[in-house]
């Protein structure tokens, strides 16, 4: 009895023990289920609860964690979670239960950066920010960098357009452990263009019209991207008009129809044009602009020598500073026009080979100088301003525009004027006669002396030879006295009338400003010359006394000094 006792008692300890194993393995089960999520390792939960501060997830497993609002706000500061939605959280460094969803995301991205090949891998992301040397681009939950070099073929002046700008980016270096991943957008632009440029060339010829793109702006002109191959605008073949510079009627971006001019196929350089695919307006020019008609157009540029007149959208006519006034002495076109002015001229010629229009400003209105004889015929009396001077005579204002000349030679019937500014002052106004009208040549020749009549052409008649007179020595030389006789008129005493005694120098024998009296041998108004003597006048004085002293009248002796003198002088010869 004692041993049956025995092996039950045994066999109640087995089960107890039994018992108490398998409670141990459910409890140490269920110790596993409670434990913590592994740290680094991406946790698909779902939002419980959303607070001010923070945003609860379960993970399962009896687990939950709490991960920061700002982790689940977008770039506006909005919240972009409700409650039920599934997200993807890792346990965060600083334990507890806390999650991150931002530290998952890295994680989520870098497993795809790796699973896609690393380093030449091409991922979507987005451009969202300028960094110091380039951009900064979202992947998922990781910026990466993009230097500016990479963002573009031909990368912008302005970095701001690349803002937004979503699209592949090819991964050119990357290290994970520093966070670093550089990536490039022109290389897979590039290899697209490449690919785009074969297809291109193959089908690209001489004369053919297509679609482009313009790509980018010179001062010269402007690229046309035509499919990976880029086409050179030159701003002469943009419009039959001109164009001051491209980017007034283009910008980039901008679709235009080009037309092929240039293809080198070996280099790929191609040449293309615009205006080329218009018509050409200057195939009838000469119809529609024949010479002599009056049209009306627009200044569009101004240049010293002239004005380009737009008569039509691509049809330009010049007017040069000669054809602008016809009393103006123009000497830059912006003293007559302002670009902008609507203007009428007359058509002067085309020159079709040249594509060049000559107009003309002033053919517009009358040539005064066609009606300016009948206006000022010769002889007429005007008064005017002196409007300028010079060495051979001075101008002077006879209506707007329109000035004659006065010589120096027609200032003075008597003075040697040397310069107008001897006797006249710029402004001064003076009286004139017409001498001549040249209207061929636009010229007007004036005269002052002109309207007093020839001194010289009375001395004939008041200075016959054997007039005695009295004048004042004005100047002395060697070979005689000049004797001024009354203003502006003077006689020549040469040194061999001073005296029946020999003179060596008419210097020594009066002074400059005596009074001196002789005798008229000779009066020519022709040569403006009067020759006088004082020995012709004293031998006819004796001759005179000593006849009357033989008992001629006294009379008579007067009467006859004229003979005497002309005797004097038929002997001299």
């Amino acid at each position: 009895m004692t041993e049956v006792k025995r092996l039950n008692v045994d066999t109640d300890d087995m089960d107890v023990e039994h018992q108490s194993n398998e409670f141990a393995e459910l409890f140490s089960a269920s110790l596993k289920e409670q434990e913590r999520p592994e740290r680094d390792k991406i946790l698909e939960g779902t939002v419980v609860r959303v607070d001010p501060d923070t945003v609860l997830v379960d993970v399962g497993r009896k687990s939950e964690g709490f991960v920061p609002i700002s982790e689940f706000r977008d770039a506006e500061g909005n919240v972009s979670v409700s409650v039920g939605d599934k997200v993807k959280v890792v346990s965060s460094r600083d334990g507890g239960n806390k999650f991150s969803k931002k530290r998952a995301d890295q994680m989520a991205a870098w497993e795809t950066i790796h699973e896609a090949g690393g380093e030449g891998a091409v991922l979507e992301g987005t451009i969202i920010a300028k960094t110091n040397g380039g951009f900064t681009v979202a992947i998922g939950g990781i910026n990466a960098f993009l230097p500016a070099s990479q963002v573009d073929t031909r990368p912008s002046g302005n970095g701001d357009a690349y803002i937004g700008v979503a699209g592949q980016f090819k991964v050119i270096s990357l290290n994970q452990k520093r966070g670093n991943i550089v990536l490039s957008r022109r290389a897979l632009l590039e290899e697209e263009r490449a690919e785009s440029r074969k297809a291109t060339l193959e089908k690209l010829s001489e004369g053919q019209i297509m679609q482009g793109v313009v790509k980018n702006l010179t001062e010269y002109g402007a690229f046309v991207d035509l499919g990976g191959v880029d086409g050179l605008l030159h701003v002469t073949d943009i419009s039959w008009g001109r164009v001051g510079k491209p980017a007034d009627v283009l910008k980039p971006g901008q679709e235009v129809n080009v037309k092929i001019l240039k293809f080198d196929r070996e280099k790929g350089k191609v040449s293309v044009g615009i205006k080329q695919t218009l018509p050409d307006p200057w195939q009838d020019i000469a119809n529609r602009f024949p010479e002599g008609t009056r049209v009306s157009g627009k200044v569009v540029s101004l240049m010293d020598y002239g004005a380009f007149i737009e008569l039509e959208s691509g049809i330009e006519g010049l007017v040069h500073v000669s054809e602008m006034s016809w009393t103006k002495r123009v000497r830059k076109a912006a003293d007559m026009l302002n670009v902008g002015d609507q203007v009428d001229v007359v058509v002067l010629g085309v020159d079709l080979q040249n594509r060049k229009i000559s107009l003309g400003l002033k053919q517009v209105n009358d040539n005064p100088w066609q009606s300016i004889a009948e206006r000022y015929p010769v002889g007429t009396k005007l008064e005017g301003q002196i409007k300028n001077m010079t060495d051979f005579g001075m101008f002077i204002g006879i209506e707007e525009g329109i000035d004659g000349l006065v010589h120096v030679s027609d200032i003075s019937w008597t003075k040697r004027v040397k310069h107008p500014g001897d006797v006249y002052s710029k402004g001064d106004l003076v009286q004139a006669v017409v001498l001549k009208v040249d209207p061929q040549n636009e010229r007007v020749s004036l005269g002052i002396k002109q309207l007093t009549p020839d001194p010289w052409s009375l001395v004939p008649q008041k200075y016959a030879p054997g007039t005695r007179l009295v004048g004042k020595v004005a100047s002395t030389t060697d070979f005689g006295v000049f004797v001024e006789i009354e203003e502006g008129i003077e006689g020549l005493i040469h040194v061999s009338e001073l005296s029946r005694e020999k003179v060596p120098s008419a210097k020594d024998f009066a002074i400059v400003g005596d009074s001196i009296e002789a005798v008229v041998l000779n009066a020519d108004s022709r040569e403006r010359r009067i020759s006088l003597s004082v020995k012709s006048l004293a031998a006819a004085a004796e001759k005179a006394e000593f006849e009357s002293y033989l008992g001629g009248g006294q009379g008579e002796a007067t009467s006859n000094l004229g003979d005497l003198l002309k005797s004097q002088m038929d002997k001299a010869r």
